[in-house]
């Protein structure tokens, strides 16, 4: 009985190290959501800001009516197009 009180310990303890690293690595990965600039002086302290808090503007593909990031538009003839294929194709067809 002590041996499987000790192993369902152990298993507890490894999920919940594991559970800490994990929320630990995603944290770093998003980067401090406010804090002090590097370098600021006391008084003068700025808050950081993540890119991931703006929203960015969609736009639609006129060929197959997909959203998308507008930073990634493909234009062509006036119109937003998610990529180069489908900008050649709406261009060959209006001919």
């Amino acid at each position: 009985m002590t041996r499987l009180l000790f192993w369902i310990a152990l298993v507890i303890l490894v999920v919940m190290a594991v559970r800490s690293k994990v929320r630990a690595a995603m944290t770093r990965a998003q980067g401090p959501a406010a804090g002090p600039a590097p370098g600021a002086a006391g008084g003068e302290a700025k808050a950081w800001t993540r890119v991931a808090d703006k929203p960015e503007a969609m736009a639609c593909c006129a060929h197959c009516g997909i959203y998308f990031p507008s930073s990634e538009a493909v234009r062509a003839d006036g119109r937003d197009y998610c990529g180069t294929a489908h900008a050649r194709e709406a261009h060959q067809q209006a001919r």
